[in-house]
């Protein structure tokens, strides 16, 4: 049996992001009690990794929701939308519809690859937002880690929803412990998947900011030695630059995997994440 001490402990090391199966469990376990609906494996394309859930609040609804698309981190190698359910039941708990989708990885896919299948997702959220009472004037993209530099890459460079007809309207991003300036590339796996060498600053989102980019509102912790801060510090100054609306929460004593672990029903004392990604969707 998992305490309630014994799940914040193992989110608190950041079991989280290793893929901890306990971590996980800690954290979707009050999860599966929300006052929400799933939808669960729904296509958005033929591959079998192309599937999504959604969170549709069951309390009635004055007007249509927000609509948030949400991406699972794990190195664009791993990870599964079904161990991010917390996530899912934290946004649908402050009144958004979430979707969370699942995505092709690498050695599968490389960079062109994933970021279509996002590009895809969000499309196709946007197309049946009113089926799920939610708004496609009000979508967010968001994400962590890897997913939070889908977020950004898919909506910085237009390239990939040009590529499928054209993007939806965007409301903001939401990144949590994102990837967004992270030249040189060292590890060999890493420059496969966003190389050749001359492709590299492809992958970059920061190089994609340009004027009318949407709101942002990025957090990561100080203390995160998986993705350095100064990838969110370096995308928020660029964002600002060029006119974009931004909020930068610097969490100081927190790591990597703390700043999604914190939407979780266990650990959220330990980040006001929730109430920030509230507030942002409200303003």
């Amino acid at each position: 049996m998992i305490t309630r001490r014994r799940a914040l402990a193992l989110l608190a090391s950041g079991a989280l992001a290793g893929c901890d199966r306990a971590a996980f469990l800690a954290a979707n376990l009050p999860a599966a009690f929300g006052a929400y609906r799933r939808h669960a494996d729904i296509p958005y394309g033929e591959d079998r990794a192309q599937r999504l859930d959604v969170y549709v609040p069951t309390r009635a609804a004055r007007r249509a929701r927000p609509l948030v698309v949400f991406w699972h981190g794990g190195r664009w190698t791993f990870g599964d939308k079904a161990q991010y359910r917390f996530a899912g039941a934290a946004l649908a708990e402050i009144d958004c519809v979430a979707v969370l989708p699942n995505y092709r990885h690498y050695p599968q896919v490389r960079l062109a690859g994933f970021m279509d299948d996002a590009a895809r997702a969000a499309r196709w959220a946007a197309a049946h937002a009113a089926a799920f009472g939610a708004d496609p004037q009000r979508l967010y993209l968001m994400g962590h880690s890897a997913g939070a530099h889908l977020a950004a890459l898919v909506m910085l460079d237009r390239r990939y929803f040009e590529a499928r007809g054209g993007a939806p309207p965007i409301a903001g991003l939401i990144g949590l412990s994102g990837p967004y300036d992270f030249l040189p590339l060292r590890e060999a796996d890493v420059k496969d998947m966003f190389g050749p060498p001359e492709r590299y600053a492809e992958s970059q989102p920061i190089e994609f900011v340009h004027p009318g980019a949407p709101a942002a509102l990025l957090i990561h912790g100080v203390r995160d030695e998986t993705v350095w801060p100064k990838n969110s510090r370096n995308l928020a100054t660029a964002l600002a630059a060029h006119g974009s609306r931004v909020r930068l929460e610097l969490y100081p004593h927190l790591g990597h995997a703390d700043t999604v672990a914190a939407l979780s029903a266990v650990a959220r004392g330990r980040a006001p994440t929730l109430a920030q990604v509230e507030e942002f969707v409200a303003a």
